[in-house]
């Protein structure tokens, strides 16, 4: 295999608030493997309060790129394992290059990954589209410049109250809550009770990553479902999650790929839990990833490609929630890139 990467800091149509700061722009990196003609797309966008920058990827990728590419891909799934022996300290990178495997394999095999799965793409939820914290007046103008069927609303501040109260009165739709880990066990229980009756469906993370007292505490008396997402990166935490949640938000790129995505989607159904998979503004190339899965999920936010002034490939269409993937092989898309990188 030949072994090649691109890096793009891709614009957001808004900028992008959460409990934990505001961006303008998402940094990402794109590999691409190539064998035989056929090119397969891989994408792990950085996120900085996981110290992952593109600029760590691209260094451990050019240090280790010979063994990258002398592996023979017969199965995506051993790839990953060599990869993640390789690339211990880099779930990222491993991420992209498991993408980038997966969607290769398929292309050899001359079938898309949910073809390869025994996935019907027919079946599945829609996915939400998110409204960053900004003021209440604009968190409503962009709900209302984005009309769709399910609202990811992130929250973490004092207002989080009188924000869902103003947006459920401009929509019917479902909301979900993600406070990304911004409360305290005092506040969630103060707020959850009145979300619910705000008609919200579930709340993401409401706190640290570490309070597994405090979630006890939640899981015990919420009204309402609680989803993990920074207490649930890695494979083994998803048994950790048992009596703290009702379920899970599998990152790709915090957990390393397809590969494991699809383990920690069976152990959450064997252990009752129920099964989101969330975007961490990927492009479309790494959102499709997602999207190949998302017969397999109760809930999932792959609304990347909405919130990007800029993408990077063709191959998903989005309408009213509903994605679709085409019939065309692997991940099914045609990388495209940008006329100028920033």
């Amino acid at each position: 295999m030949i072994c090649n990467y691109y890096s793009y800091n891709l614009a957001f149509r808004h900028p992008f608030t959460i409990s934990r700061g505001t961006k303008t722009h998402q940094p990402t990196l794109i590999v691409e493997l190539e064998h035989q003609g056929l090119k397969g797309y891989g994408e792990a966008p950085a996120i900085s309060y996981y110290h992952i920058p593109v600029e760590k990827m691209i260094a451990d990728l050019e240090a280790k790129k010979p063994f990258i590419e002398r592996f023979a891909l017969t199965d995506p799934s051993r790839y990953w394992h060599y990869l993640h022996h390789l690339l211990p300290d880099n779930p990222f990178l491993v991420c992209a290059l498991d993408i980038a495997a997966w969607d290769l394999f398929g292309q050899m095999r001359d079938k898309p990954l949910y073809s390869l799965w025994k996935l019907d793409p027919a079946r599945g939820p829609l996915t939400d589209y998110t409204i960053g914290i900004d003021t209440i007046d604009k968190m409503v103008e962009k709900m209302a410049g984005k009309p769709w069927p399910i609202y990811k609303i992130k929250l973490g501040t004092p207002d989080d109250l009188a924000i869902v109260t103003a947006l459920r009165r401009h929509t019917d739709a479902i909301l979900r809550v993600d406070a990304n880990a911004g409360w305290s066990v005092a506040e969630a229980l103060e707020k959850i009770p009145r979300l619910a009756g705000l008609g919200v469906e579930f709340v993401e993370q409401p706190l640290a990553r570490d309070n597994h007292e405090g979630m006890k505490i939640l899981y015990r008396q919420s009204p309402l479902p609680l989803i993990a997402d920074e207490s649930c990166v890695r494979e083994e935490d998803v048994e950790n999650c048992v009596d703290h949640f009702h379920g899970i938000n599998i990152k790709l790129t915090k957990c390393s790929g397809i590969t494991p995505a699809r383990r920690m989607i069976e152990k959450a159904r064997s252990l009752g839990m129920k099964v989101m998979v969330g975007s961490m503004n990927e492009s479309t190339i790494g959102s499709a990833a997602i999207a190949h899965l998302i017969p397999s999920l109760d809930y999932v936010d792959v609304d990347g490609p909405l919130l990007l002034k800029e993408d990077l490939a063709t191959g998903l269409e989005f309408s009213a929630g509903k994605v679709s993937v085409t019939q065309r092989p692997g991940l099914g898309i045609r990388f495209k890139g940008l006329f100028s990188k920033e």
